[in-house]
């Protein structure tokens, strides 16, 4: 075995040595501590057993046959990096955000694989966008493409019902759409400053997904700023940075759907506004159509109608109020508890890849240990899962 494979995946995991060790369950002892038995096995000096590489690759998130390869592998390929501007080093590495695109791509490959098997048609217009056409003419034609009503949008009661409307119209054109943003469990959350949205673009399986820990009405925008991405035949992490150019051109698409250029002239008075006035105007505007007031604010500036200087102090606001807001939610949850594990994967994972994962099974072209590896669960939570989703259960 090579111990540099212990070291590599070790360091991919984001964990000390020390961190490591308590990590592994190695304990201190007379003759030498927890850290300083791992340091043994990373330098060669002792073999690891067996059970002591089950844990590695539980621990360190990581397959059990990686540790018997010859020498470390490359770096996950994230596809392009959108959070940065051309030129700027890139992002510190983020090994749970690594963790999660090395899952979701493993997903991607089952989904493509059975998509393929069924000889499913590509989905026509991954790749055909391009930066050099104004943002509004992709809106429109992604738009066409769904048959998305914004009208109908609008009418919905709630913002999450209004998010569901959009899914299931994005859905309707071939792509899965996922709501993920940790592991599995909420030691694992990451952050919207790291990620907010990806997009895997593939003609057969494209895929969405959206960091779940965002607001829920920051949601719309994102799937919409994702899908320009797959338009324009891009793979990649998105932020909430705007400052590189495909992110500004994303961005400015996705509010073209959401919130039409037409409407500006209703916000013309916050010009002269202060700060207070500016915040309600925005608030109601964002409510009444079911959209974020990051996105309302973000959608002035780039207009012209607010300066840099009044949008980046409103980002500041928003963002302070709504961490506060999902803090006191928090409590709540806790207070009363939540909805049942299935309903809130079901939620998840969404209606596109639940279906495919059923009628796989049906045909037995899926096996129920694949079928987990799909849709994130235990082979022994497939059946339940599916059952409910079938059933219509969580609605």
């Amino acid at each position: 075995m090579n111990p540099e494979i212990l070291i590599w995946a070790r360091r991919t995991a984001g964990l000390s040595v020390k961190e490591a060790a308590h990590a592994l369950g190695f304990k201190d002892t007379s003759s030498r501590s927890a850290a300083e038995r791992l340091e043994i096995l990373e330098a060669g000096e002792e073999e690891p057993s067996r059970s002591v590489l089950l844990r590695m690759a539980k621990a360190y998130r990581r397959s059990l046959l990686v540790f018997y390869l010859k020498e470390p592998p490359r770096t996950g390929d994230r596809g392009q990096d959108f959070r940065t501007v051309a030129g700027a080093q890139p992002p510190l590495f983020d090994p749970v955000l690594d963790a999660l695109i090395r899952d979701l791509r493993g997903r991607q490959t089952i989904a493509k694989f059975l998509l393929q098997e069924n000889e499913a048609s590509p989905v026509p217009f991954i790749g055909i966008g391009s930066i050099d056409q104004p943002a509004e003419a992709l809106a429109r034609r992604m738009v066409e493409e769904m048959s998305f009503s914004l009208t109908e949008y609008r009418r919905q009661q709630t913002i999450e019902l209004a998010f569901r409307y959009l899914r299931t119209k994005i859905e309707g054109t071939g792509v899965f759409l996922l709501l993920l943003g940790n592991l599995g469990s909420h030691h694992t959350n990451i952050s919207t400053d790291i990620f907010r949205g990806f997009a895997i673009a593939d003609h057969v399986a494209p895929f969405i997904v959206i960091n779940d820990q965002d607001a829920r009405a920051a949601w719309a925008f994102t799937a919409i700023h994702e899908l320009a991405h797959l338009w324009l035949g891009t793979t990649g992490v998105s932020s909430i940075s705007s400052e590189a150019r495909i992110e500004r051109y994303c961005n400015d698409a996705a509010s073209e759907v959401l919130f039409p250029a037409v409407e500006l002239e209703q916000l013309a008075r916050i010009r002269t506004a202060t700060l207070s006035d500016t915040i309600d105007a925005i608030t109601t505007f964002a409510k009444d159509r079911k959209i974020s007031r990051a996105m309302v604010a973000y959608k002035l500036q780039r207009a012209g109608v607010i300066g840099e200087a009044r949008w980046r102090e409103l980002g500041q606001y928003l963002r302070q109020e709504w961490l506060a807001s999902r803090a006191r939610r928090e409590d709540q949850v806790d207070e009363r508890g939540g909805p049942s594990y299935y309903v809130v994967k079901r939620h998840r994972l969404g209606n596109a890849l639940l279906s495919l994962a059923r009628s796989s099974l049906g045909e037995g072209i899926l096996t129920p240990t694949k079928a987990g590896q799909l849709l994130g669960v235990k082979p022994r939570n497939v059946d339940p899962l599916l059952s409910g989703a079938l059933l219509g259960e969580g609605r």
